[in-house]
């Protein structure tokens, strides 16, 4: 690694940082951009060549993250943990939650899941991380080539 590389390594710890910190405000791929002093598209082909992912994926799944357990509280209803992690459409996030975690956020939170109300915070974060599932294109080439 060069120099350069290593600069551009803190850059884009940086904007994670800013995103684990403050993904309950309204961030644009802009905004987060100009915390490691890129442009949009330099920033993203970047953080994607670093961390496997865009951005934007990188803040839903945090945002996922904290609306399971917030869920798994069962204090707040789902339009409260929706605006409570960043999202402003009940809809969207309806959809991103159930693409990342495979089920609505109403059936993740009704679901049962004693096993993982005793885990300490800690491992259950670990645990019950959301994971990006593949998409259906990618299902459906990998079908044709069978």
């Amino acid at each position: 690694m060069t120099g350069e590389d290593l600069a551009n390594l803190a850059l884009l710890r940086r904007a994670r940082d800013l995103m684990d910190r403050e993904f309950a405000r309204p961030l644009d791929v802009a905004q987060i951009a100009r915390s490691a002093l890129m442009s949009p598209a330099h920033f993203s082909r970047q953080f994607r060549a670093a961390y496997g992912e865009t951005p934007y994926a990188y803040l839903m799944t945090r945002r996922i993250e904290r609306a399971k357990a917030l869920l798994r509280g069962g204090e707040l209803s789902v339009t409260e943990v929706c605006l409570s992690v960043g999202c402003s459409s009940l809809g969207s996030f309806s959809a991103r939650f159930t693409e990342i975690v495979g089920e609505t956020p109403t059936a993740y939170r009704a679901r049962s899941d004693d096993a993982l109300a005793r885990t300490p915070g800690c491992l259950a974060r670990q645990v019950d991380r959301p994971r990006r599932r593949s998409s259906r294109i990618g299902e459906a080439s990998a079908a044709a080539g069978a």
